[in-house]
């Protein structure tokens, strides 16, 4: 079921209202970061998984998504999704897959990181560890904390604003370079085209910029640059802060 338009007329909140509300939602979100410290910290070695939550189960990118998950999975790699159904659900369903096989044993579990929503966002059933958000900033912060590569299918205004924060992170050295793999030529070409089109010509960006970013229909090729970064040691379950 597609979620309907907001049509809600808008409202007039003072302004030392809406701060206020701001600052105890600052608190929750410090609260909801270190519940999902909590979680990551537990593994060595994570993928993140982007797309849609409205692709159906019987779309090549859902299967697609199934299969680049089971195979990271299988090689040690816990993946992270928001936990919601479509490519989310893909992406644990891979994992979830795997980890029946015996990926556990190795690290290869399948994380969900929900977000509360009036609609559309449900947990679906393949996570085997989750965590329910309730503020989008944590959410993100956790869902790219310290991963080894950032996998991207078609999704729409949500995926987009993942990926360019992740572009812009890693683009500014506020994070550590890990791969971003769009995966799927006939829906990220065009974005590609727009980059390469207007921003670059433009001066808005470096040439050097569209390097940040991978495309590709290939599975082995995704597997291949997720196992190519090495920006991550292995280590020990650390203490957490305040622990």
């Amino acid at each position: 079921m597609q979620p309907k338009p907001n049509t809600q007329e808008p409202v007039c909140i003072p302004r030392d209202i809406a701060l206020q509300a701001a600052m105890i939602r600052l608190g929750d979100v410090d609260k909801e970061i270190q519940a999902g410290y909590n979680i990551i910290r537990k593994f060595h070695k994570t993928v993140t998984i982007f797309g849609s939550a409205r692709t159906p189960e019987d779309d090549p990118y859902y299967k697609l998504a199934e299969e680049v998950s089971m195979r990271l999975a299988g090689a040690g790699y816990a993946i992270v999704s928001g936990g919601g159904n479509g490519i989310m659900g893909a992406a644990n369903q891979g994992a979830h897959i795997a980890a029946q096989k015996g990926a556990s044993k190795v690290g290869g579990e399948s994380i969900g990181f929900n977000i509360k929503l009036p609609h559309e966002q449900t947990l679906n059933k393949y996570t085997t560890v989750n965590y329910e958000f309730a503020h989008f900033a944590p959410r993100k912060i956790v869902m790219t904390m310290y991963a080894d590569a950032y996998i991207y299918f078609p999704g729409g205004f949500g995926t987009l604003d993942e990926l360019t924060e992740i572009i812009t992170l890693i683009q500014t050295g506020k994070t550590l370079k890990s791969p971003i793999i769009l995966v799927g030529h006939d829906f990220w070409d065009d974005f590609d085209a727009f980059i390469k089109k207007q921003m670059v010509p433009r001066g808005l960006i470096s040439e050097g910029d569209t390097d940040l970013y991978t495309i590709t229909d290939n599975p082995d090729k995704v597997v291949e640059l997720v196992k190519s970064n090495k920006t991550y040691c292995d280590h020990k379950i650390a203490k957490a802060p305040g622990a």
